[in-house]
């Protein structure tokens, strides 16, 4: 599986968009650990949730 984040990407999640905005900090495998503005830091499995990049631009 390839993941079309890095560190530092600006994501969120669609299923749960109360999460806020999240900036990934790490990726190992699967799992991508994510800083949430609303919910703090957690770690997502990629294979069951979904993340959407998003552009500052």
């Amino acid at each position: 599986m390839i993941l079309e984040f890095e560190p530092g990407d600006k994501v969120i999640n669609p299923d749960h968009k109360e999460w806020g905005i999240g900036q990934v900090q790490s990726i190992i495998h699967e799992k991508v650990t994510v800083n949430f503005e609303n919910i703090g830091k957690i770690v997502i499995n990629a294979n069951n949730i979904k993340l959407e990049k998003i552009n500052n631009g």
